[in-house]
């Protein structure tokens, strides 16, 4: 079994259901459920936010990542805009999902369908140090396809 990092989760007033569960022993993410007073169609290439109906209280060193849900993204395109979406330890607000639809029929997003996948992640920040001058390497200044296939 590996370690279980400690994260306070509240429940809004509009939200149902249980708290979300990881669905296997070592899976990586947990899904989150839209918390809907009526279903919403997303048309495709419309962006929806769709409420969770939960705030988090994550641990200083740690975010917690979205991330579209395989099933919905291969089947009908649905995806997040902003993948992966970063919730920092510091937001204490409605985590909601921004839905996008790259498929070509429109999408009905149910109350309590799972929208997203959400996974807690170590966050690592840098320290700038200022310079003249970086190291030379052998691809050096070479940007998109300089490496390869375009």
């Amino acid at each position: 079994m590996h370690p279980l990092i400690p994260v306070r989760i509240k429940k809004l007033s509009h939200f149902k259901g249980d708290l979300p569960q990881y669905q296997s022993t070592f899976a990586s993410g947990f899904d989150v459920r839209a918390q809907l007073e009526e279903a919403i169609i997303i048309r495709p290439r419309e962006r929806v936010m769709v409420p969770t109906g939960l705030s988090f209280e994550i641990p200083p060193g740690y975010e917690i990542q979205t991330r579209p849900r395989s099933g919905l993204a291969w089947k009908h395109g649905l995806t997040i805009v902003n993948t992966p979406g970063t919730i920092d330890a510091d937001y204490r607000g409605e985590v909601k999902i921004l839905l996008l639809n790259h498929g070509e029929e429109p999408i009905e997003i149910r109350d309590q369908e799972r929208v997203a996948q959400c996974i807690l992640v170590p966050v690592i920040q840098a320290q700038w140090i200022e310079v003249n001058d970086l190291s030379e390497t052998e691809r050096g200044i070479g940007g998109f396809g300089s490496t390869g296939k375009t």
